[in-house]
């Protein structure tokens, strides 16, 4: 319990610090993988829908034109506050409101919401078994669970570099998972996975490390780490001109649709 509570409150911490720099990032606002969910998705209007972990709200703000009504939620007030300035003073929206909330403990009645988003955050949570049983139970019957996120490869060695490599630039990085480990979760919580794909996304490397805070010292143990990776963890992370200042890795995540029973 302890180590999870401190998990949580290096994220509040670190998602406060670097706030501007999540709303404003590319990697977050921009991309096919936000027209992908919406897509996958096929979302009504009288939909009500939660996203879960809302950062700088873009998915908040990409489906809030299709549904009835958004709540976005953080675990961090600092996030909410500058997603509510985004969404609603800047870009005008007026059905989404904001609620801070813990993922694996929603303050949300059972069977309240037909879609429920998380984009980009669940490698964050200390159970991601928890927070898909907590989607679950707030999903009506016959409601969806839709899910973006960091996705490892089945090689345990190449999963655990890619764990450790994102862990090294954000300490809040408790574990991401496999395609099978996400449908096994999804299972659990007795959701019925309908769609699973794999989305790449490759990031800007410099962008991506000084986002968080990194340093000169940290950005080059981050390049040494993946100059001496295995060539399997390599392979996965793709990185092109490494060690200069227009270099890039791939990013692979997985988009996973349940529906509750």
């Amino acid at each position: 319990m302890t180590q999870r509570r401190d998990s949580k409150t290096l994220s509040q911490q670190r998602y406060t610090q670097y706030a501007d720099g999540y709303i404003t990032s590319e990697t977050h606002a921009k991309g096919s993988d936000l027209d992908r969910l919406l897509a996958i998705a096929e979302p009504q209007s009288d939909w009500q829908m939660l996203d879960v972990a809302t950062g700088g709200g873009h998915t908040a703000l990409k489906f809030a034109p299709h549904v009835q009504h958004v709540i976005a939620s953080d675990l961090t007030p600092r996030m909410l506050e500058k997603a509510e300035q985004f969404i609603v003073t800047e870009q005008g929206a007026g059905n989404v409101s904001f609620r801070q909330a813990d993922a694996e403990n929603l303050p949300f009645d059972e069977a309240r919401f037909d879609l429920v988003t998380c984009r980009i955050a669940p490698h964050h949570f200390p159970n991601a078994q928890a927070f898909a049983r907590e989607c679950a139970r707030v999903l009506k019957q016959g409601g969806l669970l839709l899910l973006q996120d960091q996705l490892l490869p089945d090689d345990h060695e190449a999963a655990r570099f890619v764990d450790d490599f994102e862990r090294r630039r954000d300490p809040s990085h408790h574990r991401a998972f496999n395609s099978a480990e996400w449908h096994a979760m999804f299972a659990a919580a007795g959701l019925v996975v309908e769609h699973s794909e794999e989305y790449i996304k490759r990031h800007d490397f410099l962008d991506w490390a000084k986002r968080q805070g990194n340093d000169e010292a940290a950005i080059a143990e981050l390049i040494r780490m993946l100059d001496e990776a295995a060539p399997i963890a390599r392979d996965w992370m793709a990185p092109e001109h490494w060690g200069t200042e227009a270099a890039t890795f791939v990013n692979r995540h997985i988009l996973i649709r349940g529906r509750a029973n």
